[in-house]
């Protein structure tokens, strides 16, 4: 039988290569990015009462109205804009489907999608699943910084959507005013480009920056999907859930998608997260300061070792430099670093479409327990 595939650059993530390869040699998995401490213990119990109360079969399409009310209301607390929770605000099965569900709707055979690289691999098969192309603009290769020109060059008529991430995965490079500024612009000159911004990481910003949401500009706002996740937020990616904010048109058609893919979503974690937001607003409040103790403490160990720490603004990953240790391309260092050295990474070039000639970087995530981040660190410092 003959399968012509439909996605045929694809094949298993590295993020999944890579933990395989960890759990065979025994390595300490600083790749995918995961946390390996618990979720806060209210969340927990919350979860487990919403299951005896009974709260176990379909939940509302969209989410239910307590979790999109209680979302309603910390929008406005942190970005100062209360979306509707009724048309504007739709709970899905992490940021993933949001962020697929997104591009399902509205892009079409034909179209195109920009996109930065480096950039999540989850983007561009979701674009080519809807029979769009992926038009990939490079982000300074030392910096990380947008090149706002070539954006701007990169639109043509069949431009439907341009995709961003702030905080930024795998740099820790977030948006600041001037690039806000520089997308009201972009925006104002090509009224027909939708937006799509992947706001994951959007408590874990360090040293007083601010994020600069979406959510906070009403001219970007009213053409954008903004996708959040509590995995991010609350150490707890395997519940998959997360949610989408957009304005009433385009969350019809967002929900036209969600209803034939997942249908809804996690019924009993719907109503902790409802409880959760409601009651402990501290946790997200604090989250910045609790990350950034563990980047600091990280970065000042990799210090001691061979590897250069690059900036980390916002997220939980650390760049390294690792060309003083090895000129192997970062696909066989971080082969090598794991089996040789029992420490797993994950290499950049798959988040590229043309990876920077000679780039020597890999991607280390510090959402870990110290005795964790200690035990990469004794084996590091061997390089």
């Amino acid at each position: 039988m003959r399968i012509d595939t439909k996605l045929p650059k694809v094949g298993t993530t590295i993020f999944t290569v890579m933990s395989v390869l960890a759990a065979e040699h025994g390595a300490v998995n600083l790749g995918q990015g995961f946390p390996d401490f618990d979720v806060p213990v209210p969340l927990r119990e919350a979860l487990a009462r919403a299951m005896r109360e009974g709260r176990n079969q379909y939940a509302h399409t969209a989410g239910i109205p307590p979790l999109r009310i209680a979302i309603a209301d910390k929008t406005l607390r942190c970005y100062g804009h209360r979306p509707n929770p009724d048309s504007e605000i739709t709970v899905t099965s992490g940021a993933s489907e949001a962020i697929f569900n997104a591009i399902a709707a509205v892009v079409r055979p034909g179209e195109e999608v920009i996109v930065l690289d480096p950039c999540y691999d989850c983007y561009e098969p979701a674009i080519d699943l809807a029979g769009g192309r992926a038009v990939h603009v490079p982000l300074d290769a030392a910096t990380f910084a947008v090149d706002w020109a070539a954006v701007r060059a990169a639109v043509s008529p069949k431009t439907r959507l341009f995709m961003f991430n702030t905080p930024h995965n795998p740099s820790g490079v977030m948006f600041d005013a001037s690039d806000i500024a520089e997308l009201k612009r972009f925006v104002a000159d090509f009224p027909d480009v939708l937006l799509l911004s992947d706001e994951v990481y959007e408590h874990i910003v360090f040293n007083g920056r601010r994020h600069e949401s979406v959510l906070r500009y009403p001219e970007l706002a009213a053409r954008a999907f903004v996708i959040s996740s509590f995995g991010k937020t609350y150490h707890c990616t395997g519940w998959k859930v997360g949610y989408c904010v957009a304005p009433p048109a385009l969350s019809t058609e967002f929900r036209k998608v969600h209803q034939y893919n997942t249908f809804c979503t996690f019924t009993p974690a719907q109503w902790a997260f409802a409880e959760m937001i409601e009651r402990h607003p501290e946790h997200d409040e604090e989250l910045g300061a609790f990350y950034q103790a563990k980047r600091d403490r990280f970065a000042a160990q990799l210090a001691g070792t061979r590897l250069k720490a690059l900036p980390v603004p916002g997220g939980y990953f650390q760049l390294v430099d690792y060309s003083a240790v090895s000129d192997l391309d970062d696909l066989d260092f971080c082969r090598w670093l794991t089996i040789e050295k029992g420490v797993t990474a994950i290499p950049l070039s798959p988040f590229y479409e043309t990876p920077p000639a000679g780039q020597r970087l890999a991607r280390l995530c510090f959402a870990k327990n110290e005795a964790t981040l200690d035990a990469a660190i004794e084996r590091l410092a061997k390089l």
